[in-house]
């Protein structure tokens, strides 16, 4: 037999009705934000993500799904493992930002090369947010803001904590990058090994270890917010300023770094402690020079490229089920609101009445089954999760009624043919 590879999963009728539910929700706060939506290719160039993410990154190194395609020369190719490279791709190709601020959303699969477990598999589901052309704090604000609505929405406000820091300008955190290399240095034995190899690739990620006796070394390790200038200081400032106004709680992490080369200034992450080790369900920041970077791939470099500022967020849409299903679980959706029932004789009025009725009331959901037996098609609509079940034999038919059964307490009526065209009759649960 066939099987789905390792990491890749199906997602069944019962649990994608929960993820359109969710995605609705999603899609409806960010419409009230003046959001819009972009579809964004599977597939980009390898040079796309090594240039925006970062050459020394865990996602290059050892994640991403590359691959060469048939062109000649063979042109390097990548599933994507993340979203804003391809849509900062989009942007510049697309002359998105000439005179205007895109506010972008994309929603899909996004790839990865790791070890499968819950909540966390190759290939994962993400909802990123990327809003361009705004330098000042109230960007930043705007998309915490966003997402602290989503999680109102989804009745998880209770359960998120909000982690803030700020990572300064590219010149600051190499500062900072130098001095945090010098103290680990001489306390290299007293690493764990994946930090040991991080020293000379990455060294920020070390700062995001979850060894004990790592922290325990970076207790007494520089601090970054010690290295940021005026500027970088009040802007973080003043985004700490809008989310008070604004009554949003939050916290100051010093050790949160984020995992991609991309970013400056201020850095987020929306936690949960109902999810074990996979605490992080929702997390962002800032890249204004991501733009400028990928805009300056095939110059000489001779002459400078315009950046355009660019903040953004993404979220993980397995692991925020899990949460969804861990305290405020979505009730089962069934597959339609009404199963219309019709004797194999008169299937083809049975067929015309639904569909009538789907053109009448479009808020009802109407299926049927195949013309067999009365009987088999009521086993059909009692597995259907149906609110009711209407059947329509010969003496309905030359009664103008129907047979109406309510599916939860088993009471059956006759009524006229045009009883569920009445909203006041029936409206979906």
């Amino acid at each position: 037999m066939i099987k789905a590879i390792k990491g890749f999963n199906d997602i069944l009728p019962d649990q994608s009705a929960k993820w359109l539910h969710l995605e609705a929700i999603l899609a409806d706060v960010l419409g009230r934000y003046g959001y819009e939506h972009i579809r964004l290719p599977i597939v980009e160039q390898t040079d796309l993500f090594a240039r925006a993410i970062g050459g020394a990154t865990d996602i290059v190194e050892k994640e991403m799904y590359s691959f060469t395609d048939k062109s000649e020369p063979p042109t390097p190719l990548a599933l994507r493992p993340e979203g804003t490279a391809g849509a900062v791709r989009a942007v510049i190709e697309h002359n998105l930002l000439r005179g205007d601020t895109p506010k972008l959303w994309y929603i899909g699969p996004m790839f990865r090369y790791e070890r499968p477990q819950k909540g966390r598999y190759r290939q994962f589901h993400q909802l990123g947010v990327e809003s361009f052309g705004s330098a000042l704090p109230d960007a930043d604000a705007e998309l915490i803001a966003m997402t602290h609505l989503m999680w109102q929405e989804l009745g998880l406000n209770n359960e998120m904590r909000l982690q803030l820091n700020s990572l300064g300008e590219l010149d600051e955190r190499y500062a900072y990058r130098e001095a945090l290399v010098t103290y680990l240095t001489d306390k290299k034995d007293q690493l764990d090994e994946d930090s040991k190899r991080r020293l000379t690739t990455n060294p920020l990620r070390i700062l995001d270890s979850k060894e004990a006796s790592t922290q325990a070394v970076l207790a007494n390790a520089p601090k970054l917010a010690d290295f940021l200038g005026e500027e970088s200081v009040a802007h973080f400032e003043q985004v700490k300023a809008y989310l008070t106004a604004l009554n949003i709680d939050f916290e100051i992490n010093p050790h949160l770094v984020r995992g991609l080369d991309y970013y400056n200034k201020t850095v987020f992450e929306w936690v949960t402690d109902k999810l074990g080790s996979q605490a992080t369900v929702c997390a962002g920041g800032r890249y204004d020079g991501l733009v400028g970077q990928l805009k300056s791939i095939g110059t000489d470099g001779s002459k400078p490229v315009k950046s355009e500022p660019g903040v953004g967020f993404a979220m993980g849409l397995e692991r925020l089920l899990l949460l969804i299903e861990a305290v405020a679980p979505i009730a089962d959706i069934p597959a339609c609101d009404v199963f219309v029932v019709a004797h194999p004789e008169v299937y083809s009025a049975g067929i015309s009445y639904a569909q009538n009725l789907r053109h009448s009331r479009p808020d009802v959901r109407v299926k049927m089954a195949s013309a067999t037996s009365l009987k088999a098609q009521m086993k059909k609509a009692d597995k259907s999760g149906a609110a009711l079940t209407v059947i329509i034999a010969q003496q309905e038919l030359d009664d103008n009624t129907i047979s109406i059964k309510d599916m939860q307490t088993g009471e059956q009526k006759t009524v006229a043919q045009d009883w569920l065209s009445n909203k006041d009759n029936f409206s979906r649960g």
